[in-house]
């Protein structure tokens, strides 16, 4: 008999932070390898006393009371190939419902689950669902309130600060192309590139969509000025 495998626990991560009207946020973080640790980032969006976890993160356990105190757990949405190590505790913990696009060769959606797609309205209202076309699932999600919030995962990230990084990753990230600004994700954009072909055209779609601040799943929220600051990374990135 196989034995399951043992979940990921808790890394440090700060509290929960109301980033708009039912929108909250936690900046965490990730340990990658020895002495190696990295910032990672969920969005909470409360809709009817249910809570959407987007970019989900296990939280400690005055985390997870703070959470449950603005709601109920309902769902998880993960938005990149390359997360959901924590998916399955949720899932075991609180049984709530997965919302993800099929593919990711490392976390495999469980049966049951709910196809995130530009045409499926999400189970909360003001949103819209962007996806990438490249060789590993990667999604967006914009919540159309106010001036516009889009929630991306690896795709493009937003580092105002190290924060949660450790001293090697600290050193480690402007030399591998994550210097503190917004920047299209280097080692995703390397990683998802259909051979011979260009991940550019699906950026330049994305910047028809009006929005102004951005939260991804790594670095720190960009408060204002976010689709400027999206377009230049996309001319950088491409031109």
């Amino acid at each position: 008999m196989v034995e399951p495998q043992p979940h990921a626990p808790a890394y440090p991560h700060d509290a929960v932070e109301a980033i708009g009207d039912d929108v909250f946020a936690v900046r965490g973080s990730l340990l990658m390898g020895p002495l190696l640790r990295i910032s990672r980032n969920m969005a909470v969006v409360r809709h009817a006393g249910e809570l959407s976890l987007i970019n989900p993160i296990r939280l400690n356990d005055h985390g997870i009371a703070a959470l449950q105190q603005l709601g109920r757990i309902k769902r998880i949405v993960t938005l990149g190939a390359l997360h959901g190590i924590d998916d399955a505790w949720y899932r075991q913990q609180f049984g709530v419902e997965c919302w993800t696009r099929p593919g990711s060769r490392r976390y495999p959606p469980p049966a049951g689950y709910h196809r995130l797609d530009e045409s499926t309205p999400l189970p909360f209202p003001d949103a819209r669902v962007f996806c990438f076309n490249g060789t590993q699932p990667e999604s967006a999600i914009l919540l159309t309130r106010g001036a516009g919030l889009l929630l991306t995962c690896d795709a493009i990230q937003h580092y105002g600060d190290y924060r949660h990084a450790s001293t090697a990753a600290r050193l480690l990230l402007p030399l591998l192309g994550f210097p503190k600004t917004t920047l299209v994700g280097p080692i995703w954009l390397k990683a998802v590139t259909p051979p011979g072909g260009s991940m550019r055209a699906d950026f330049e779609r994305l910047l028809q969509w009006r929005f102004d601040r951005l939260f991804a799943a790594h670095g720190s929220l960009l408060p204002g000025g976010a689709h400027a600051a999206v377009q230049a990374a996309v001319r950088k990135a491409f031109d």
